[in-house]
């Protein structure tokens, strides 16, 4: 783990207007571009799990109050973990700009997972989860930092970018797409899915929406289901793993 001399601002309207839903607006240092705007949707526990969420693309609207996003906090939050999305450089209160060529997005998640871990050095698990170009920048972090547990990846554009890294992948995870994705068509994830489910003892799950498009229209709710099935099932194999030790 590394850190980039880190410093915490935290507004009083935000924790006070927030304090009842443990939500609380953060600005946090990227010795790169500046400042990182993030939302912090806290547990009471500060040994709950931690999810990192990364956005679509910030050269097409891409930002932390997504709709997709915001639907996968809530999933998170509601299963118990606690939640930190952001905004890349450019993008809302987070200063700087980034070109969308990944390397400075990489930077300001690798900024956010150290702070987080900084704020939460207990936490029982780590979790990358994104959406769209989210999803590919959460998928090079986990291939950088050991101690990410688990994957999320919602809507992964493999037809546009380079996933083959993530053959072979280092830890278990879910990919979720629908089936009428007309940005990056699900052939492009089957080819990547049938290298990637060669492996031993890593569980890579696939879930496939049928009729959803990029941006999950309609289909949010099953979305979210999926998620939340998902998620239950980490926490049932975790006590079964704790209770015969």
């Amino acid at each position: 783990m590394y850190y980039h001399n880190i410093m915490v601002f935290f507004t009083i309207f935000h924790m006070v207007s927030q304090k009842k839903n443990n939500s609380i607006e953060v600005l946090f240092s990227n010795s790169a571009a500046g400042r990182i705007q993030g939302k912090l949707h806290a547990q009471d526990s500060e040994q709950a799990p931690v999810a990192l969420l990364l956005a679509p693309h910030p050269q097409h609207g891409g930002s932390m109050d997504n709709k997709v996003v915001l639907s996968m906090y809530k999933t998170f939050f509601e299963a118990g973990y606690t939640v930190l999305r952001i905004n890349y450089s450019g993008v809302g209160k987070s200063t700087g700009m980034n070109l969308g060529n990944s390397e400075g997005e990489l930077n300001d998640a690798a900024v956010a997972l150290d702070w987080v871990e900084h704020q939460y050095p207990t936490a029982r698990a780590y979790v990358i989860a994104g959406f769209s170009f989210g999803a590919w920048i959460g998928m090079q972090l986990l291939m950088r930092r050991p101690e990410i547990d688990c994957f999320v990846a919602v809507g992964a554009p493999t037809h546009m970018y380079d996933f083959s890294f993530l053959s072979p992948c280092p830890v278990a995870g879910l990919f979720v797409h629908g089936t009428e994705d007309e940005v990056s068509p699900i052939i492009s994830l089957n080819n990547l899915m049938s290298k990637m489910r060669i492996q031993k003892g890593i569980e890579v799950r696939y879930e496939k929406i049928e009729g959803a498009d990029h941006f999950f229209t309609n289909y949010q709710p099953t979305l979210t289901q999926k998620l939340k099935e998902y998620l239950l099932s980490r926490e049932s194999t975790s006590k079964q793993r704790q209770a015969f030790g």
